[in-house]
């Protein structure tokens, strides 16, 4: 039975009502998780990393800034200065709560342009590191941050040399931002980018997936799932060093931070103009991930992580790569996930433990915002 829309006698099965008039519905204090794509204001959808920010970047950012190397939209830039090719990367950190298992905001400052770097085959060297304060936040605070911070800096081998800091008022902010840019170089050889992924591609990643995200959402919203589930956040530079002395030709790398692995996997396919297909029960779930997932509504695969790769690699290297990553401790759950096929270009498709199967489309927004 619908909801009556005015006052007035109403008959249901045979039944008269006397039904009381209800005021027209106020929409204008509603959120919603996935905003409408038609709106002339920033959503937190556009933070996100799925359609509304990759929108974002082509129709705003991109033809504001023009130029060939953003046109690539990777994790990093690619450069040539002084005869060396240099990767250039930089990301924001506005992770609530500042601390979470397994991690901070500092360890991620450092680990996510790290990691961005990495993704290109660069082994990273310098990082600058601006910090926005709210006023207010307590000094012990920060100094908790930004001891974590060049704890991180020191264990992923690169030097903060620069770097700023501003505050602004309170209740403008949220404790602490930070920004880091980092500069790495690339070997001679190494050519690694989205549009390099190619028919017959073995998909590897090299762990668990959903551990981060679901960590920050277990703090943030004070549940509990019988473990505790730490944030896998990590450099891996090494890892992909030791990929790279297997395979020098890697074709493509990616680190599946926000949106989580089918993010990435949509934006390598729509690059390069490949289809992906996912055996989903190879997918590396670990049961507490998933158990949590199911009790939250989500999705493992749009599940942010800080401390796994996917790598395209090509067929007849596949075996070496695996085995590497295999025999590295950031890589000692590596799996082989799938594979880049000719069919359905530009899509990524699991085959599930059923025999069907199943679009892995790109997320508009965010599962979980503010989780990096």
């Amino acid at each position: 039975m619908a909801e009556p829309t005015s006052a007035g006698i109403r008959e249901v099965d045979g039944v008269r009502h006397r039904v009381r008039s209800a005021a027209a519905p106020d929409f204008s204090g509603w959120t919603c998780p996935a905003p409408l794509r038609d709106h002339r204001k920033v959503v937190m959808g556009h933070g996100g990393g799925g359609q509304l920010s990759a929108e974002l970047v082509e129709h705003l950012f991109a033809p504001a800034f023009g130029g060939e190397v953003l046109a690539e939209l990777g994790d990093a830039a690619t450069l040539t200065l002084g005869g060396a090719r240099l990767a250039f990367s930089t990301d924001s950190y506005v992770v609530r709560p500042l601390f979470f298992p397994g991690g901070s905001i500092g360890d991620l400052a450092v680990n996510g342009t790290v990691n961005d770097l990495a993704m290109m085959g660069a082994l990273p060297s310098h990082l600058s590191c601006g910090f926005i304060l709210e006023e207010g936040v307590e000094l012990a605070t920060v100094g908790r941050v930004a001891e974590a911070l060049g704890a991180a800096a020191r264990a992923a081998g690169v030097t903060v040399v620069t770097g700023d800091t501003k505050v602004v008022d309170a209740g403008h902010g949220d404790g602490v931002f930070i920004n880091t840019s980092g500069i790495g170089l690339i070997p001679d050889g190494v050519d690694i980018r989205p549009r390099r992924a190619a028919p017959g591609d073995v998909v590897i990643v090299s762990g668990a997936i959903g551990e981060h995200g679901v960590a920050i959402m277990s703090v943030r919203e004070g549940l509990e799932f019988g473990v505790e589930i730490e944030s896998d956040t990590a450099p891996l530079a090494s890892l992909v060093r030791a990929m790279l002395d297997v395979c020098p030709d890697l074709h493509v790398l990616r680190d599946p931070t926000r949106g989580g692995l089918a993010t990435s996997l949509n934006e390598i396919a729509s690059a390069a103009g490949v289809g992906i297909t996912l055996r989903e029960r190879a997918l590396p779930v670990p049961a507490a991930v998933a158990n949590a997932c199911a009790f939250l509504g989500l999705d493992p695969l749009y599940v942010a992580n800080e401390g796994k790769l996917v790598a395209f690699v090509p067929p007849a290297h596949a075996e070496k790569v695996l085995a590497a990553m295999r025999a590295h401790p950031r890589g000692a759950g590596a799996v082989v996930i799938g594979t880049c096929t000719t069919d359905h270009p530009g899509m990524v498709v699991a085959s599930t433990g059923l025999g069907g199967t199943r679009v892995v489309d790109m997320p508009l927004g965010e599962q979980l915002p503010r989780i990096c």
